[in-house]
């Protein structure tokens, strides 16, 4: 089962539309967006996946009008961070900010995987049987520079698509 993960749209239409082909191109089973969209009409662009899409509303979402009406019309499983959730056998933790994944941890032993945004910057480690991921930029505007990651959640392994 392959899992799309992208973060950080940030608004950026013509991104948000290569990330959509992407993914569908590599026809992954589930997408999860670690937070930061930034508008509605861009929430709106992920209609276009072939596939569910989870994930959590970042800090310049939360008071972003028109997010929740349109991930409710679309089926869209978006929630405030941190979302844990089960996708292929596998437990998954979804955040946007970094900073409360180590107490989260403290309390939810069963986690496979983590993933996260907000920093812009690639994260791949793995401790203590956990799998942290963060695809890094995807709303930058050098060309070649933005990424979206995907993760065979049967092994556990990631990789980056740069775009």
């Amino acid at each position: 089962m392959l899992l799309g993960v992208v973060s950080d749209t940030h608004n950026n239409s013509k991104n948000i539309e290569t990330v959509i082909g992407l993914f569908n191109s590599e026809r992954v089973d589930c997408v999860i967006h670690t937070g930061d969209i930034t508008n509605a009409k861009s929430l709106e662009k992920f209609s276009s996946l072939n596939c569910d899409l989870y994930g959590v509303y970042g800090n310049n979402d939360r008071n972003e009008p028109g997010l929740k009406e349109v991930a409710f019309k679309y089926k869209f499983n978006l929630q405030e961070p941190p979302y844990k959730l089960s996708i292929g056998e596998k437990n998954i933790a979804i955040f946007h900010e970094p900073d409360l994944i180590e107490d989260f941890l403290k309390i939810n032993l069963d986690i496979d995987l983590v993933v996260h945004g907000h920093t812009h910057r690639y994260r791949e480690d793995t401790q203590k049987n956990i799998l942290f991921f963060n695809p890094g930029e995807s709303a930058g505007m050098q060309e070649g520079k933005n990424a979206v990651g995907i993760i065979d959640l049967k092994t556990l392994s990631a990789k980056r698509i740069f775009f």
